[in-house]
């Protein structure tokens, strides 16, 4: 597998070096440009087409949702250009997160990621699948039950997977239904909780968590916690 090409748009230097430095030291991952602005990102993004852009929300001459917008306009005129869009904020605001991905975000992460989960989420973004940081989850999750997005009717393509249960899950839960403890676990995925909370409401262990919550991706074919969570929600598992 081919390491993911990533460009840094960052206006602050200290947390650009960072990044890169850290990003630098992951085995599968490839730091080919950056840039302290959207406009020079801009024109970064169209000469490198990286596999994920890592955006700021913060930046100077423009923001990230605004850089965003425009480079998705650049994309839809350049079937050529595949380029993923992460944000990376400080921001938790429901506002702030609906407007990155009614501007075409792929994900989104705080700024306080761990270097792990940033590295889980760029290989996700660049796999075609939407990483949503779990502080910010329940924004859309929240927006998923009322059926809509920023306003519109809900389509999976730009935020996270939210069909309904396909006949074939249907079948593997019939088979292998979700135990009592793993429909508790699955309310608390949905309500935005962690392993280590999750794990202190129900008091088990953060392992004992981390298995129940594996099973329950497998029997709901679910990628991640979001993907599990909105598919609970959608099929009726969870109110």
């Amino acid at each position: 597998m081919s390491d993911t090409s990533v460009v840094l748009i960052e206006d602050h230097d200290l947390t650009r070096i960072g990044l890169r430095t850290a990003l630098k030291q992951q085995p599968g991952i490839q730091i080919v440009g950056e840039a302290p602005n959207a406009t020079q990102g801009l024109e970064v993004l169209q000469s490198l087409q990286p596999d994920v852009a890592i955006v700021d929300i913060g930046l100077p001459d423009m923001d990230g949702i605004e850089l965003t917008q425009t480079f998705r306009k650049y994309q839809a005129e350049h079937a050529d250009s595949k380029t993923k869009i992460l944000i990376l904020t400080m921001h938790d605001s429901e506002d702030a997160v609906l407007a990155a991905f009614a501007a075409g975000a792929d994900s989104y992460c705080m700024k306080d990621v761990s270097i792990d989960r940033l590295v889980e989420a760029l290989h996700a973004t660049q796999a075609g699948y939407s990483w949503i940081d779990p502080a910010i989850a329940n924004v859309v999750l929240h927006q998923v039950r009322q059926g809509t997005l920023n306003g519109r009717a809900v389509n999976v393509a730009k935020t996270v997977e939210i069909s309904a249960v396909e006949p074939e899950f249907e079948q593997v839960l019939e088979s292998y239904p979700l135990t009592e403890r793993e429909l508790e676990i699955l309310e608390l995925i949905v309500a935005g909780c962690s392993n280590a909370a999750i794990a202190e409401k129900l008091y088990i262990t953060v392992g004992t968590v981390k298995t129940h919550v594996r099973n329950i991706l497998s029997k709901l074919c679910a990628e991640d916690r979001t993907q599990a969570a909105v598919r609970a929600l959608r099929s009726g598992l969870v109110a």
